[in-house]
C-alpha cells in the first residue's frame, strides 16, 4: 500500500469512529433522558378536586353548541372537599374564623366584566374569596391578593368588598362543597352549600 493509500485508509477509519462515538453519545444522553423522565414523580388525584363553575351556567359547553345566551360575566375556581361523616361548620370550619372557602389553593373568582356586589362596584378581573362563618350569617370576602395557598397569607387591606349573607338549610345534605352560579330576575347569585346548609351572595352585572 503506497502511503497516499495508507493516509487515505487511517482517514477513512478515523473518521468513521468519529461518527460512531458521536452516535453513542447521542444514544447515551437519550437513554439518560428516557431514564430521568421515568423517574419523575408524578401527582396522585388530589382527594379534594379542582372544580369550575360558569355565569352564564355552562358557558363553555352553550359556546360549543352556539347557545351562548350573552358573554361570560363571573368563573369560579375551587377545590371541593369531602365531608367523609365529619360536623362540618361549627367543627370542621370554625364559626368566627377566616376559612379559604374550599381547600388547597385560595378559590379564585374571577369578573369577565364590571360588576356590583353589596353596591360597591368590582372591576373585571381575578380575585381570591374568603368567607367567615357563622351559624345565621356568613361574610363573604373577595380579595385582590391571587396566586396563593389558603387563607395563611391573607391580608385584610387588600380586600375589595365584605358582603354578609344569611344562612339558608338545604333540603338535601351535600356530601362534598359545591359553588355554582344561578339567574335570579336580572341579576345572579353565587350558590355556595356543603353539608346541610347554603348561601347566596347577589350579584349584579
Amino acid at each position: 500500500m503506497t502511503s497516499g493509500g495508507w493516509f487515505s485508509f487511517v482517514s477513512y477509519n478515523f473518521a468513521h469512529m468519529k461518527f460512531a462515538q458521536q452516535v453513542f453519545l447521542a444514544c447515551l444522553s437519550l437513554l439518560l433522558s428516557i431514564n430521568s423522565f421515568a423517574q419523575t414523580s408524578l401527582p396522585d388525584a388530589d382527594k379534594s378536586p379542582l372544580d369550575v363553575s360558569y355565569y352564564p351556567v355552562n358557558y363553555p359547553l352553550l359556546k360549543i353548541q352556539n347557545k351562548t345566551p350573552e358573554p361570560p360575566v363571573a368563573r369560579i375556581i375551587y377545590s371541593r372537599p369531602k365531608r367523609e361523616g365529619r360536623p362540618i361548620f361549627g367543627n370542621l370550619v370554625e364559626y368566627g374564623k377566616l376559612w379559604r372557602l374550599g381547600a388547597n389553593e385560595a378559590t379564585e373568582l374571577e369578573f369577565y366584566k364590571p360588576v356590583t356586589i353589596a353596591g360597591k362596584k368590582i372591576p373585571k378581573g381575578r380575585y381570591t374569596l374568603y368567607a367567615i362563618v357563622k351559624e345565621k350569617f356568613w361574610t363573604i370576602i373577595i380579595n385582590k391578593e391571587t396566586d396563593i395557598w389558603g387563607s395563611f397569607k391573607y391580608n385584610q387591606a387588600k380586600d375589595v368588598v365584605r358582603v354578609e349573607v344569611p344562612v339558608e338549610t338545604l333540603a338535601e345534605t351535600a356530601e362534598m362543597l359545591c359553588m355554582t352560579f344561578e339567574k335570579n330576575r336580572e341579576n345572579f347569585n353565587l350558590i355556595i352549600a356543603w353539608e346541610n346548609i347554603k348561601v347566596a351572595v347577589p350579584i349584579q352585572p
